[in-house]
């Protein structure tokens, strides 16, 4: 997958929910909610503040928690991914 996003913003790889509890409940698929942790697959170099580069402090990778409406969900080169920009994420796992 080649892909560059510009600025702060992030490409996550969301997880997909477990389909059966610990205790062997069968969850279905339209039951389910939303993921909420992702593996990042790709990082912007940064935002501009004052004329400074700031990094976002995410490297490829990373296991990172996000809220359920954040990012656009798209679909690159058949898989479907967030982008998110790094304010978005709420913390690394």
């Amino acid at each position: 997958m080649k892909v560059r996003p510009l600025f702060d913003r992030v490409v996550i790889l969301s997880e997909e929910p477990e389909a059966v509890t610990k205790g062997g409940i069968i969850i279905p698929g339209n039951a389910g909610e939303k993921p909420l942790f992702g593996k990042v697959l790709a990082v912007g170099p940064g935002k501009f503040d004052k004329g400074v580069l700031v990094p976002t402090g995410l490297t490829v990778g990373d296991r990172v928690l996000f809220n359920k409406q954040s990012g656009i969900q798209v679909k690159i080169d058949g898989v479907d991914v967030l982008i998110m920009t790094a304010l978005e994420i709420l913390a690394i796992v």
